[in-house]
């Protein structure tokens, strides 16, 4: 397995998307989505933390764990 790189104290990694994240330490999805994706205020998006999707009403509560394997998905819109 890998070996994780120290962080500071106060921070957590997780990975979204298949990229290493860093980010304080109590940190909800709401605050990763404001991270990778701030011009789309949540719309349009979904999340999954370790396979199982966190609806949008609980983001804001939701906290990330250290090594959390996190998938944020836009939704295409069509017609």
């Amino acid at each position: 397995g890998r070996i994780p790189a120290a962080l500071p104290e106060g921070r957590v990694n997780v990975l979204v998307n298949g990229r290493s994240i860093d980010l304080d330490e109590g940190a909800t999805v709401a605050d990763l989505v404001e991270r990778v994706a701030p011009h789309r205020a949540g719309r349009g998006l979904a999340v999954a933390i370790n396979g199982e999707v966190v609806a949008r009403t609980e983001w804001d509560e939701a906290p990330l764990s250290p090594d959390d394997q996190v998938e944020v998905l836009t939704a295409i819109g069509g017609g």
